[in-house]
C-alpha cells in the first residue's frame, strides 16, 4: 500500500517576526498550542497517525502535551529553539524531548528547512534527517539538483518534502494555502502515485486564526477554522489512497 507521511512542526510562532512584527514569547507559545489542539482533535477523529517535529523550547512549555502526542503518534525533533541554531542543538533537543516522553527520538528537521551538516546529525543520534525541500523557492533554497524520494546520506536516511513528479512542484504548507484546492489534489494524487509514498508537512499555528498578525496574505489566508476543513479534505481523500505512518516507521521499512 501507498505510504502517506503527514507532518507537522510544533514551534515557536516567531514568524511574524520575519516581517519587523514582534510577539511575546507566551503569545508565540499559545498561538501555536490552539493550533496544535485542533489538529490533535482532527486527527483523532480520522484515527491516523503522524510525525510531529517539535522544538526542545515549545515541548519544555507545554510536557503534558507532547507526552500525551507520543502515545499515538511520533516525536521529532525541530532543533532546541526555532529562531535560532548551533550544532549542540541537535543532540540537546534530542535528549530533552527523550526526557519528556521517555522513548527514542529518531528523527530531525531544521527550523526553515535551512542547511545543517549531514554528518552532525549523524552524530547526534539521529536515524532520519526531514530538512530538505527538492525544489527551487527563490530567497530560501535551491535543491533542485537533490533526490525527489528518500536517500541515505552516509548513516542517515534523508527524506525530502514531496514534490511532483516531472516540474517539481512543491507540496508543502505554502503551496496548501496558495494552490486551488483541486490542483493541490490533483499533484497530491499524481505524486503518490508515481512515487508510492507522499510528505506533507503543516505548522499548528496555521490552524489559528493568525490574520491580525501583520503577515503577508500568501501566509495569513486559510488560517484558522478554513485551513482545518482543508485539511481534513485531503486527509479525507489519502485515507482512500494509503496508509498513514510515521517518519520512523517508513524509514525502518526502507531499510528493510
Amino acid at each position: 500500500m501507498h505510504k502517506v507521511l503527514l507532518t507537522f512542526d510544533v514551534e515557536e510562532f516567531d514568524v511574524p517576526e520575519e516581517y519587523g512584527n514582534k510577539v511575546p514569547f507566551q503569545e508565540q507559545i499559545e498561538v501555536s498550542t490552539t493550533g496544535l489542539q485542533k489538529v490533535i482533535a482532527l486527527l483523532d477523529k480520522h484515527s491516523i497517525c503522524c510525525t510531529f517535529f517539535t522544538t526542545a523550547t515549545y515541548a519544555l512549555q507545554h510536557p503534558e502535551i507532547i507526552k500525551s502526542l507520543s502515545a499515538k503518534h511520533e516525536i521529532a525533533s525541530h532543533g532546541f529553539y526555532h529562531s535560532s541554531f548551533k550544532p549542540e542543538d541537535l543532540k540537546n533537543s534530542k535528549e530533552e524531548l527523550e526526557k519528556i516522553i521517555n522513548k527514542p527520538v529518531t528523527g530531525f528537521r531544521m527550523a526553515r528547512l535551512a542547511p545543517v551538516d549531514d554528518l552532525e546529525i549523524e552524530k547526534a543520534g539521529y536515524s532520519y534527517n526531514s530538512s530538505m525541500n527538492p525544489t527551487y523557492i527563490p530567497g530560501r533554497y535551491n535543491h533542485l539538483n537533490k533526490p525527489r524520494t528518500a536517500f541515505f546520506v552516509g548513516k542517515v536516511l534523508t527524506i525530502p518534502t514531496s514534490v511532483s513528479p516531472n516540474l517539481r512542484v512543491p507540496l508543502f504548507w505554502l503551496s496548501f494555502k496558495n494552490f486551488p484546492l483541486w490542483y493541490f489534489k490533483i499533484i497530491m494524487n499524481q505524486t503518490l502515485k508515481h512515487d508510492k509514498v507522499v510528505s506533507l508537512y503543516f505548522h499548528p499555528w496555521e490552524f489559528t486564526d493568525i490574520k491580525n498578525y501583520g503577515l503577508p496574505k500568501y501566509i495569513s489566508k486559510h488560517s484558522g477554522l478554513n485551513m482545518l476543513k482543508r485539511l481534513e479534505e485531503i486527509i479525507t481523500e489519502l485515507k482512500t489512497k494509503g496508509e498513514f505512518i510515521t517518519m520512523n516507521d517508513y524509514t525502518l521499512g526502507f531499510q528493510k
